[in-house]
């Protein structure tokens, strides 16, 4: 099977306000070809420049902290290709972006099983296009060149169910497994939890589940480990200063049911730890597009409280898992 690499990284990231060169210019390029160019001075990460990019945030769900990172490069990068722009077709590095999102979604949403709206053109989505190919009399070559996508253009608006095949098989497969024994969960952090994560492991471990733990700051190598795995969950977790959440996988058109119940259950079960309560939200972060399973992006302080909760924050993840396992989303 071929590779998915994650875009390259410029140099300098992350990038933030008050800062100049190369890389800025090409961020400001990304930024105007995703739609949002008024960002001041070309070399400059200025004001304006901040300002876009929060916009663009805001518009791809994604953390609205005005800096560009890993996964808001990631994003960007993804999101100057629209379907149509280009021939799409498996490769080595497999093709990567929102056009390939659009057409995994418009598929699916014709009952044809793209797999995961991971944004990754793979062999899942390859034998969805040629089904939908010979299904509309097409030369079934799997490639979404001009004809297919005219073709995709036509039965805009069609649906075969309320659900496409993806979360209408995420939810089968919840349903078929409940309780944590069995349960293949694999428990990841960026750096500030490494204690917490193995922690939780031994605990989960004790009451049944299979538990991966990772501990890399590399997300897509994280989600890559955890797809190989073949995780049932993933559950991550970052520290953060403000904007304590716990985030699921959610796009326009598409929601990670799983994901939102095992959020909903961190949510309730985190809050009042920090003195703050802690919401869930639908957010189109990389890890969490990238992971194939239901997945949740914890973002929990400040750091100081963390350290201090350590053992309450174990007990209470601990609790959110089991009240998921055993309450899988009939009818979310």
């Amino acid at each position: 099977m071929s590779a998915s690499h994650s875009p390259p990284n410029p140099a300098g990231l992350p990038l933030r306000h008050g800062d100049s060169g190369s890389a800025v210019r090409d961020l400001h390029r990304r930024l105007g070809a995703a739609g949002f160019r008024d960002t001041g001075d070309p070399d400059h990460f200025d004001d304006h420049t901040e300002k876009a990019l929060r916009e663009f945030q805001a518009s791809r769900r994604l953390l609205e902290d005005g800096i560009c990172a890993r996964q808001t490069w990631s994003t960007l990068v993804d999101a100057g290709h629209r379907l149509g722009d280009r021939m799409i077709y498996l490769r080595s590095p497999m093709t990567r972006g929102d056009d390939v999102t659009d057409l995994q979604q418009r598929l699916g949403r014709l009952g044809f099983d793209a797999g995961w709206l991971d944004g990754i053109f793979g062999p899942d989505t390859e034998a969805a296009l040629r089904d939908f190919q010979h299904n509309q009399d097409l030369a079934g070559d799997g490639v979404a060149g001009r004809e297919t996508v005219a073709a995709l253009d036509r039965l805009a608006g069609r649906r075969s169910g309320d659900k496409t095949v993806a979360e209408v098989r995420e939810l089968e497969r919840l349903r078929a497994h409940a309780g944590v024994d069995g349960l293949r969960l694999v428990i990841g952090e960026a750096g500030g939890f490494p204690a917490i994560v193995d922690a939780l492991a031994r605990r989960l471990r004790l009451d049944g589940a299979e538990v991966l733990t990772l501990h890399h700051p590399d997300l897509s190598e994280q989600a890559r480990t955890a797809n190989g795995w073949d995780g049932g969950a993933y559950l991550g977790l970052t520290l953060a200063e403000t904007d304590q959440q716990v985030s699921y996988f959610e796009i326009e058109g598409f929601i990670s049911h799983g994901g939102r119940a095992l959020a909903e259950c961190c949510a309730q079960a985190l809050s009042g730890l920090f003195g703050t309560g802690v919401v869930a939200n639908g957010m189109r972060l990389p890890i969490l597009r990238e992971t194939r399973m239901p997945a949740v992006w914890c973002r929990l302080g400040p750091p100081s409280r963390v350290v201090e909760q350590s053992a309450a924050v174990t007990d209470a993840l601990r609790e959110a898992v089991t009240t998921w396992c055993v309450n899988p989303p009939e009818h979310r």
